[in-house]
C-alpha cells in the first residue's frame, strides 16, 4: 500500500511541476504583437543613398494580432542578430487586426499608410539569413522571426522561417 500511495503522491507532484512550470514558459511570449514577415533583399542592386538607393523596398511587416486590445508601438525594439536596432520612439497605435511596416530610409511616419521609417539609409537585415527579434517596451521578448535565403518571405504577407 504504501508503494503505491507513493507513486500517486509523486504522480501528482510532477503534474503540479508540469502546470506551474507551463504558465512561466508561456509568459515570455505572451504578445499578440508578432513579426508577420520581412521584405530582406529589396528588389535591384542594393545601394544605401538616401536619394537613388532602394533602403525604402527593405521592411519589416509587424501585426497586431489581438481581437480587442490597441497596441503602442511606442518603446518596442527590433533587432537582428547582429545587434543592430531600431526603437519606436513615437507614439503608434495598432488596431486589433492592424499592421505596421518598418521601412528603410528616410520618409513621414503615417498612420493611415501603416508605415514608419527608420530614417536611415543603411540596410539593416542579411540579404541570405538573419534572425530578428521584437522586444517589449519591458525588455521582455514579444517575438522572433528567421528567414533564409532558401525560404524568403519577400512579399510579409506570412511568416517562412521561424517564430519562437
Amino acid at each position: 500500500m504504501r508503494t503505491r500511495h507513493a507513486l500517486v503522491v509523486a504522480a501528482t507532484a510532477g503534474s503540479l511541476a508540469t502546470v506551474i512550470a507551463g504558465p512561466a514558459q508561456a509568459a515570455e511570449y505572451s504578445s499578440a504583437l508578432k513579426i508577420r514577415g520581412v521584405q530582406y533583399d529589396a528588389p535591384g542592386r542594393d545601394s544605401n543613398s538616401c536619394t537613388s538607393g532602394n533602403t525604402k523596398q527593405e521592411y519589416l511587416t509587424v501585426k497586431n494580432y489581438s481581437k480587442t486590445a490597441t497596441i503602442n508601438l511606442k518603446n518596442y525594439v527590433v533587432k537582428d542578430a547582429t545587434g543592430n536596432r531600431f526603437k519606436f520612439t513615437a507614439n503608434h497605435y495598432l488596431q486589433p487586426g492592424d499592421y505596421v511596416k518598418l521601412r528603410g530610409g528616410r520618409g513621414t511616419d503615417s498612420d493611415a499608410g501603416n508605415v514608419v521609417y527608420r530614417n536611415n539609409c543603411n540596410f539593416l537585415w542579411n540579404n541570405d539569413k538573419d534572425t530578428i527579434y521584437l522586444y517589449k517596451p519591458s525588455g521582455s521578448r514579444s517575438d522572433v522571426h528567421a528567414y533564409t535565403k532558401s525560404r524568403d518571405d519577400r512579399d510579409g504577407n506570412g511568416y517562412i522561417g521561424f517564430h519562437k
